[in-house]
């Protein structure tokens, strides 16, 4: 009888130790698949934050250039507008990373571009004088460069290296949606008139802090979390980056808990200019020169080439397709600047629909291919590759099509794919590295390349001009007039 009873309570026993497994268990998968839960949440705020900032801040860029028709005198060249839209970007660009020292205080930059964003947009609206408008202008370029730069550096905040790619991708994306956004919101608001119009405009910036404050995830957030089991923890910037992490503050005042030697090392530590001259010289040639010559390419193209490429209004019943979306010949150049926009938007936001990056060997591939583009549309401009005769317009209409869509997804993968490679860069360092050394570095080397894109604008921007002018002489000398109407 005791045998029996025994393993009775053997077995029992047995059941109990099960079951307790079991429950374990299945409340460890219920522990994970939260956690699954949350992550993707996580990401999806940390997605739809960085392309609310990329769209806002650069959506006010798109509408000026939009308006430009409507913000100056008939007797004004149109390119003051662009000067006055790139070089305080410029300056912004060139600037703040390289002469600024110690931490980026986040908080305090945003909500100063902000200010300034809204400030430059109400000076355009209220004043009629060309000079206050083009110092509005000034104020919202420079506002806008600085944003840029921020949110860029914003993104090596985050960790592991997977989620701060996902940031940039996002922003990246953000940025090539403010060229449609931009175009019609102004299509929407000019009816309004410019006092309206851009006055309503001005309260677009107020998203940035707003986002900022109550929607962005803060860094910690992902330290720690399933994200981190999914990187090689052996490498020493990820060690750097998770066992000695400092949250990210959201105001000036908010101080995060760091241990003494940290303090000590984020009042002391600041990059040099020679620093950061050693940093910026290896991406000189790997990323600076690819980003700076499609832009000097591409916007060569935008402003100085697709202006000439008008062609006779096409016929219902010789080229029906392009009558529909051709009306008068002042038709053309909206056409290939809605083209472009579409195709960058698509190619910026590349990685955020999961496409895997450029190989680091190829990001000279897109500005290879944009000036092939420039050559052959140059060309067409000044000679007429398929000739002038309406038979064979439809050719010309399909080759410009074809070569502009080309144009702007080589333009938005050279973006989106530069600054992914640049924040995904991992660089050894030596055992005890400080932290906060490597966070700046991180930040620098990022922000510092923006300098490239608007360096290639401001030149193209001086080139189209003249540009323009040759082409449609060429054009003139041949027969073909339909420049000098525009």
């Amino acid at each position: 009888m005791n045998v029996v009873g025994n393993a009775r309570t053997g077995r029992s026993g047995l059941n109990e130790e099960d079951a307790e497994a079991a429950t374990l268990l299945t409340g460890e998968e219920t522990h994970g698949d939260a956690r699954r839960v949350e992550s993707r949440s996580l990401l999806r705020r940390l997605g739809l934050s960085f392309f609310l900032f990329g769209l806002i801040n650069n959506v006010l860029y798109v509408i000026i250039l939009s308006a430009a028709l409507d913000l100056v005198p008939p007797s004004t060249p149109k390119g003051i507008i662009a000067f006055c839209n790139i070089f305080p970007s410029l300056i912004a660009k060139l600037g703040w990373p390289y002469l600024l020292k110690g931490r980026v205080r986040y908080a305090r930059r945003l909500v100063g571009c902000t200010a300034l964003s809204v400030s430059g947009m109400m000076v355009v609206s209220l004043f009629d004088s060309l000079y206050m408008r083009l110092l509005g202008i000034c104020f919202a370029s420079f506002s806008s460069g600085l944003g840029e730069l921020t949110f860029l550096q914003l993104s090596t905040r985050y960790h592991p290296p997977s989620v701060a790619g996902h940031s940039v991708g996002y922003f990246a994306a953000g940025t090539g949606g403010a060229g449609l956004a931009g175009a019609f919101l102004w299509w929407e608001l000019r009816n309004l008139g410019v006092r309206l119009g851009v006055g309503l405009s001005s309260i677009l910036p107020f998203v940035i802090p707003a986002t900022y404050f109550f929607l962005l995830p803060r860094p910690e957030m992902f330290v720690g979390s399933a994200f981190s089991s999914i990187e090689d923890e052996d490498d020493l910037d990820s060690a750097l980056m998770t066992a000695s992490y400092t949250p990210l503050p959201r105001g000036e005042d908010e101080a995060a808990p760091v241990t003494e030697p940290e303090a000590t090392a984020k009042t002391t530590i600041a990059l040099t200019i020679e620093d950061k001259w050693q940093l910026a010289k290896p991406m000189l040639a790997r990323y600076m020169l690819p980003l700076f010559c499609v832009y000097l390419f591409e916007y060569t193209i935008n402003q100085g080439i697709s202006p000439t490429l008008v062609y006779p209004v096409p016929s219902r019943e010789s080229h029906w397709f392009m009558s529909l979306l051709i009306h008068s010949i002042r038709d053309y150049y909206p056409l290939w600047q809605l083209v472009y926009q579409s195709t960058v938007f698509l190619s910026r936001s590349s990685i955020s629909l999961g496409l895997p990056a450029l190989p680091a060997r190829l990001l000279s591939l897109p500005a290879i291919v944009q000036g092939v583009i420039l050559s052959i549309l140059a060309y067409e401009s000044a000679v007429g590759i398929f000739g002038d005769s309406d038979t064979r317009e439809g050719w010309s209409f399909a080759l410009v099509f074809s070569l502009i869509t080309v144009e702007g997804i080589c333009g938005g993968l050279a973006y989106v794919n530069v600054f992914f490679r640049v924040n995904q860069e991992r660089h050894d360092g030596a055992p005890g590295a400080d932290p906060e050394r490597a966070r700046q570095e991180r930040e620098f080397r990022i922000g510092s390349i923006g300098l490239a894109d608007s360096a290639g604008i401001l030149m193209a921007s001086l080139l189209a001009v003249p540009t323009e002018l040759g082409l449609c002489r060429a054009q003139v000398a041949r027969g073909k007039v339909f420049c000098q109407s525009l």
